[in-house]
C-alpha cells in the first residue's frame, strides 16, 4: 500500500492518546479507537507513521500490532490471555537445569538461580528446582498466586508479557523483564543460556543466528512497549 498521508501528530483525548494522520484518528485494525495510555506509547506509533517510505512496510508496524492486540483481543477477555500465560511457570526454562556432575549446571546456577530467587521473593512463591528433563509440576500455591498477578495486570502489559514469556519459555524472566529498572540484555541472556552455551560447544550458522537475533530484537520491543505503556506523562 501507498503512503496515503503527509502528516503525523499524536493528540489527547478523554481516556488517553491517538495518533492523527493528517488530523485524522487511527482506529485499530478491529475497528476500535486506538487509544494509547500514555503519549510515550503514542509517540512511538506516530513515529512508526512517520518512518514509513512511499510503500508502507506491514513488518514495521510492531507497536501499532502490539497495541492493536491489547485492544482488539485481550481488553475484552484478558482473563483468557492470563490463563494460556500461567502454565508457562509450570514449565519454567529457569526450574529445569543440567544434571549436578553437568559444566552446564554450574553455569545455570550462577546465572538462573539469583534471577529465580529474586522472582521468588517479589512474588511470594517457592518455585521447585528440577534436574533433568522430566517434567514435574509446580505447587497449586505458587501456580494460584502466580495466576492472580497476572490476573490484575492490564491489556497493555498482558499483551507485552505474552511475548516476553513465550520468548523466554519463562514466566520467570517474562515477568522480570517488565519490572522497572530490568536490566533486559542480562535477561535476554539468562533465556538464551541455552542456545548460547551450544552455540559455544558446536558454533552457530548465519540462520541460526540471525533466528536469535530477531527473537532478541522483539523480546527488547516488548519490555521498551510495556514501560511506555505505564509511563507518567
Amino acid at each position: 500500500m501507498k503512503r496515503f498521508y503527509e502528516e503525523v501528530s499524536t493528540a489527547q483525548v478523554a481516556d488517553g492518546w491517538q495518533v492523527m494522520l493528517d488530523a485524522r484518528a487511527i482506529k485499530t485494525q478491529g475497528g476500535a479507537a486506538q487509544i494509547a495510555p500514555t503519549k510515550a506509547l503514542a509517540d512511538i506509533l506516530a513515529s512508526e507513521w512517520e518512518t514509513q517510505g512511499e510503500e508502507l512496510d506491514p513488518k514495521l508496524f510492531r507497536a501499532r500490532d502490539m497495541i492493536d492486540y491489547a485492544l482488539d483481543v485481550i481488553a475484552a477477555d484478558p482473563a483468557t490471555t492470563a490463563q494460556r500465560i500461567v502454565p508457562y511457570a509450570d514449565t519454567d526454562t529457569l526450574c529445569y537445569r543440567a544434571e549436578p556432575e553437568e559444566p552446564l549446571f554450574a553455569r545455570q546456577q550462577e546465572v538462573w538461580e539469583p534471577l529465580l530467587s529474586a522472582f521468588e521473593a517479589r512474588e511470594g512463591v517457592a518455585m521447585q528446582r528440577i534436574s533433568g528433563i522430566m517434567h514435574r509440576p509446580q505447587s497449586a500455591e505458587a501456580m494460584a498466586a502466580l495466576g492472580r498477578k497476572l490476573a490484575a495486570l492490564d491489556a497493555f502489559t498482558l499483551a507485552a508479557l505474552e511475548t516476553t514469556t513465550a520468548l523466554s519459555a519463562s514466566l520467570c524472566i517474562g515477568l522480570s523483564a517488565l519490572e522497572n529498572g530490568a536490566d533486559s540484555d542480562a535477561l535476554w541472556r539468562a533465556a538464551n543460556l541455552e542456545e548460547d552455551w551450544q552455540a559455544e560447544l558446536w558454533g552457530l550458522d548465519e540462520e541460526a543466528e540471525a533466528r536469535s537475533a530477531k527473537r532478541r530484537d522483539d523480546f527488547l520491543f516488548a519490555i521498551r512497549f510495556a514501560a511506555s505503556a505505564r509511563t507518567a506523562d
